[in-house]
């Protein structure tokens, strides 16, 4: 049970593509690797976790307490032979001044070395401050080596080792010479997600191979080996109340849905729910029903798809219409609309909100957010006591035309949301919002979901689609 942190100089050194490529090498030598992203990301988590064949986990200071992070780590790290952190942006960057929600304060919490991922291109002598000035920066973070990456060729590869072994006492533990090959497409929102991209699969392999033969994986092996993971409490920190009565959940899954946090889901099923997938780009009705979850994603990448759908499009506005139980983020909110405009095109979507999405070239949205409950919040959250919610929102869309009398779920203390002071679209048993939550012992919002959905289903029964 041993763990190491990658983290890297600064964003796009490239050390994603790096970790997933140390996940497949280490696992096609037979290990289990457990890894972890830190912040609030789907799309690298999803490369992570199908390069190690284990679901990837968030961990983050801005919705989970510390000793949340510690139990996270522990519990899902319980068989696994290494752990691997994947840092966001560089090792010391963060929202805070005093570094409390670094890549460099998760390391410390966890005491994992800390293998740096250095985008060397153009860099030679150089390359020997930036080492020791990161080191001296906090004696207590303990860089235990880097990776070069992106190198030039063998020459480069040399001078950058030597200078490295002359000037500090840090290992170099592998050089990746620069390769398109080895490069993940990107749009607006980062990397294609793995469940888009149709040779994913094969993509992993390639990266693992190339890491393979350029990491040094023993090393890597045994400076992970000087540490090991927190203890593993009794459950999962995202546990929430059992149901007191079955509940079917359908949740939209595919190449257009598939931001969903993997904690939120196993919640709703070890709480009971059963999860029924739901194609929006195929199926062409709902499944018999007792509630209805539409993560974010990328509709504006299918809409011609979403839209051509006519059939289950109608059966979802229907059965918002009759009062089905429906929670919708970001691209579901966009779904749900009444269309969605982007590069000059226009598709018609389910029309149960009354407005219309529109795709900005600039982001709308973007980064932390603080929500307070208002007393329209259909779930019954909505106290009027001065609680605040920790989540996140990053969308280029914006809804054009909407009014409502219904009032918003949701008042937002810190983001944009979707008027920048609201949030949470309601129109009878429908949520909708911009904001992506995570079921986190600060938030539940998972066991507030399925509280009402088992409300509502005891008041009607539920109605079959099909």
């Amino acid at each position: 049970m041993s763990q190491i942190f990658i983290s890297a100089a600064h964003k796009s050194s490239g050390k994603t593509t790096v970790t997933l490529g140390l996940c497949a090498a280490l696992c096609a030598r037979g290990l289990k690797v457990q890894p972890f992203k830190k912040g609030p990301d789907y799309i690298d988590p999803m490369w992570l976790g199908r390069a190690a064949g284990h679901t990837c986990h968030n961990l983050d200071f801005y919705t989970q307490s510390r000793d949340e992070i510690r139990d996270t780590v522990g519990y899902y790290a319980r068989g696994a032979d290494i752990t691997l952190i994947e840092g966001n942006k560089g090792l010391y960057d963060g929202l805070d001044l005093d570094g409390s929600n670094s890549n460099a304060a998760l390391a410390k919490l966890l005491s994992a070395p800390v293998v740096l991922v250095l985008d060397a291109r153009g860099m030679t002598r150089g390359i020997a401050p930036l080492i020791l000035g990161y080191q001296a920066f906090d004696a207590d973070i303990n860089i235990a080596g880097v990776i070069l990456n992106q190198l030039g060729g063998s020459r480069h590869e040399a001078k950058l080792r030597s200078v490295i072994e002359h000037y500090t006492d840090v290992p170099v533990v592998g050089a990746v010479a620069r390769n398109t090959d080895m490069e993940i497409l990107e749009r607006h929102l980062g990397l294609i997600p793995s469940n888009e991209q149709k040779d994913a699969a094969q993509q992993i392999v390639r990266i693992g191979h190339s890491i393979e033969a350029q990491v040094d994986l023993d090393m890597l092996l045994s400076i992970a080996a000087e540490s090991s993971v927190p203890p593993a409490p009794a459950e999962p920190p995202s546990a929430i109340a059992p149901l007191d009565q079955p509940l079917r959940i359908a949740v939209a899954r595919d190449e257009a849905f598939g931001f969903y946090y993997p904690d939120d889901l196993q919640a709703m099923a070890d709480a009971g729910a059963e999860l029924i997938a739901v194609d929006t780009l195929r199926d062409t009705t709902l499944p018999a029903v007792d509630g209805l979850f539409i993560g974010g994603g990328f509709p504006e990448s299918c809409m011609q798809k979403l839209q051509a759908n006519a059939s289950l499009r109608g059966t979802i506005r229907q059965a918002i219409e009759d009062g089905l139980p429906v929670y919708a983020e970001c691209g579901g909110l966009m779904y749900l609309s009444r269309s969605l405009s982007w590069k000059g095109s226009r598709c018609e979507m389910v029309g149960s909100i009354p407005a219309d999405t529109v795709m900005h070239e600039r982001p709308q949205g973007r980064g932390y957010v603080r929500l307070t409950p208002t007393a329209s919040h259909p779930w019954g959250i909505g106290t009027g006591e001065a609680v605040e919610l920790c989540a996140h929102e990053f969308h280029y869309s914006a809804l054009d035309g909407l009014k409502t009398g219904n009032g918003f779920a949701f008042q937002v203390v810190r983001g944009s949301g979707i008027d920048g002071v609201h949030d949470g679209f309601v129109y009878k048993n429908l949520l909708a919002c911009y904001t992506h939550q995570r079921t986190t012992r600060g938030n539940r919002w998972t066991e507030d979901f399925l509280r009402f959905v088992s409300t509502c289903k005891s008041r009607r029964r539920p109605t079959d689609n099909r």
